[in-house]
């Protein structure tokens, strides 16, 4: 099997304080023009709490989790970080990785399905930075991992501890539901492979949606008696209207939750909820998307309504699944069996395309060329 001399944690990054945030916000939007204002919008959400993501503390405090799970199964590789968007950028850690004579590195990416967005984009900034950096190591990007134990487990316990928030009266009847980034169609009906069948051409979302569905089975059948209904919606959408973008938004669901319909104005069979249970399924973390479309807007939303609401928090720090990730570094490292809950089965082994050798994500795979920001900031 495969020996590794070093890990990469690799995620979006964000801003550290007041003076980052449009820059960072530049980051993620170059060359993509997206107006001024719409810029100054969503640095307002950031300057709200101080200018300061969450997600850079939660990687530091994931890395040291990683640490302590590989500790304990006996795994020895020194751990790096690198960001997309924001310092430690990627190619500064390649650097690094060159310096330190690192050759062969596995990468595990905070984000744990399939789009170009989340997965293939990852795959050409690996490639870009190892590009840039003459004598750079090998490295290979982990699985997608939506259906993994240490994924669907934690949260499936959060979304329990978030039911028992509730008020009483509203836990017997209350709705899951479940939400996830928003991306555009296109992009969507591009997620997974056409030449391997991994590509899901029969319905609206493709394989991103596809597997979101399947990640939310997986939880709601795990929470409580497994028995409440739920729903697959979406957040934090950005681009012009003319782009269609994955829908129903969470905060049109929720009004159409107190009215006892769907967001198209089909009559639920359950009739109008007791209290929502709000999934951020689509995440590893409760980074600025979370803390600002859920626990502000949506949450106001249901609070105007008088729709009992409380939040499950996202598997990122929890000790399960730092294990995860041991767990997925075996499978590469020793040939450890893959774990996947439900039919959809584990992923194959995305590598880099200056791997030197044949990809096992093929080269058709979430393949998408973005007109407009493919994550909204």
């Amino acid at each position: 099997m495969a020996a590794y001399d070093a890990f990469l944690l690799l995620s979006f990054g964000g801003p550290e304080g007041p003076d980052d945030v449009l820059p960072f916000l530049e980051n993620v939007t170059r060359g993509r023009g997206v107006p001024r204002e719409r810029l100054a919008e969503v640095a307002g959400h950031y300057q709200a709490v101080g200018g300061v993501s969450p997600i850079n503390g939660q990687c530091r405090e994931l890395l040291k989790s990683v640490a302590a799970a590989f500790a304990a199964g006996g795994i020895n590789l020194p751990l790096y970080w690198g960001n997309r968007n924001w310092q430690p950028f990627i190619e500064d850690t390649v650097r690094q990785l060159k310096a330190d004579g690192a050759e062969r590195v596995i990468a595990f990416v905070t984000s744990a399905y399939s789009s170009y967005s989340a997965c293939r984009q990852y795959l050409d900034d690996i490639d870009r930075a190892v590009a840039a950096v003459p004598g750079a190591p090998r490295i290979d990007k982990i699985r997608p991992y939506f259906n993994h134990p240490g994924f669907i487990e934690p949260f499936a316990a959060s979304a329990e501890a978030a039911l028992a928030r509730l008020p009483d009266a509203a836990q017997a009847r209350a709705r899951l539901v479940f939400t996830a980034h928003s991306i555009p169609v296109g992009m969507a009906a591009a997620s997974g492979s056409r030449s391997t069948g991994t590509a899901v051409t029969a319905a609206v979302g493709g394989r991103y949606a596809a597997e979101l569905g399947e990640a939310s089975r997986l939880i709601a059948e795990r929470t409580g008696s497994g028995a409440f209904p739920c729903d697959l919606v979406f957040q934090s959408r950005s681009g012009p209207p003319s782009v269609p973008w994955l829908e129903p938004d969470v905060t049109d669901h929720l009004a159409a939750l107190a009215k006892g319909t769907a967001v198209d104005g089909t009559p639920l069979p359950q009739g109008a909820p007791s209290g929502v249970v709000v999934v951020p399924v689509g995440f590893v973390s409760d980074h600025m998307e979370v803390v600002h479309d859920l626990d502000v807007a949506a949450a106001q939303t249901a609070a105007s309504i008088g729709l009992p609401f409380a939040r499950a928090t996202a598997p990122g720090s929890t000790p399960r699944f730092a294990e995860m990730v041991r767990e997925l570094v075996e499978e590469r490292v020793s040939g450890a069996t893959p774990q996947a809950l439900g039919p959809f089965g584990p992923r194959a082994y995305p590598t880099s395309a200056f791997a030197g050798g044949a990809a096992s994500c093929p080269g058709d795979c979430c393949r998408y060329t973005p007109g407009r920001p493919s994550r909204p900031a």
